[in-house]
């Protein structure tokens, strides 16, 4: 006879926006194809910034294609499932040594999944798993140092002090004799800043002209771009790093913006950097981003954690835009248990 408990274990619950500002969880079917690999959730992140616009509506009808996130269901604006930071148990594969290790998938929010084997990465040794939940954005943060070009020796500013905008510090303050200055409005992300070996600043102490020889700017706000091209030295690179959806963005260009022969490029994780692009895979950045993530000085990037059962009440006021947190967490009941 088959055991009732056995059964409702194989049961699945998934997040979905449903409509603007809320959030449902859902059944979920569980189809394991050939060659798939079946998981259960163990912890999902919240891209904070993606993710606060796909729960407001905000994604635009040109991105839907392209925003549309690995075995998403549905379709935007609403209802669909959404979310790509994914870190579970394995509970059968066909290689049987995967069973039981932690791994990362790209995949929506959901307690038990089916996955191709070729999006499933083991983590390495030393990465807990909660702390996994930020490798997408430090495959974005790698990205966007490639893109803009920094190296040893160089002035960096790095404008907005979020997720991105930290990791991309953390991985810049690592180059030698580099001298990485992040700017942001909120005095509370100083010891996170000073612990990676950058210096923060206000944006009022910025002095002019501009000296930086990158600047790097991930605040997604109008404001934040014009503290970035002001902090710009002559003929320097300017990152655009955020994502605004269907906002518009004021884009101060007067000023010294044309006489700095400025140049502002946009980087966005979907593609491998141009200039690492014919040797790095996705499997390489991923497998890389993964290893640069066993630092015990990153877990401060992990402020909000709650339970899945509670994502219907909880997970709007965190993506709200007053929110004031970095990182959130879905925790998932102890597969154990």
């Amino acid at each position: 006879m088959a055991n009732p408990t056995d059964d409702k274990r194989r049961e699945a619950r998934a997040l979905w926006y449903a409509e603007p500002g809320r959030v449902e969880l859902r059944r979920a079917e569980l189809f394991r194809k050939e060659g798939d690999v079946t998981l259960r959730m163990l912890w999902s992140g919240v891209s904070r910034g993606t993710e606060r616009l796909v729960c407001q509506g905000q994604v635009p009808a040109s991105e839907y294609e392209r925003m549309a996130a690995p075995l998403q269901e549905g379709a935007f604006p609403f209802p669909v499932k959404y979310g790509y930071c994914a870190v579970a148990r394995v509970e059968a594969a066909d290689e049987a040594d995967l069973i039981g290790r932690s791994v990362f998938c790209l995949h929506p929010h959901q307690t038990l999944f089916a996955a191709p084997r070729a999006m499933v990465s083991p983590l390495p040794a030393g990465l807990p798993p909660r702390r996994a939940t930020l490798t997408a954005n430090m495959e974005t943060a790698l990205n966007a140092v490639w893109d803009s070009g920094a190296g040893p020796g160089d002035r960096i500013y790095v404008i907005g002090a979020g997720v991105l905008g930290l990791l991309v510090a953390y991985l810049a303050a690592r180059l030698p004799g580099a001298e990485v200055c992040v700017v942001d409005l909120q005095d509370s992300r100083r010891a996170l800043v000073e612990s990676f070996g950058a210096r923060f600043a206000h944006p009022a102490q910025l002095g002019a002209p501009g000296d930086g020889d990158v600047v790097i700017h991930a605040s997604a706000s109008s404001a934040g771009l014009g503290v970035a091209l002001g902090a710009a030295g002559l003929e320097a690179r300017v990152i655009e790093l955020s994502w605004y959806g269907t906002a518009d963005v004021l884009a101060p260009l007067g000023g010294a913006f044309h006489s700095q022969r400025l140049q502002l490029i946009s980087s966005q994780v979907g593609q491998v950097s141009p200039g690492r692009r014919p040797r790095w895979s996705y499997a390489r950045r991923l497998a890389k981003a993964l290893e640069l993530l066993c630092d015990d000085r990153l877990d401060g990037l992990i402020t909000d954690e709650i339970a899945f059962e509670d994502a219907p009440t909880q997970l709007p006021d965190l993506l709200g835009k007053q929110a004031q947190g970095l990182a959130t967490v879905l925790r998932y009941a102890d597969p154990s248990a």
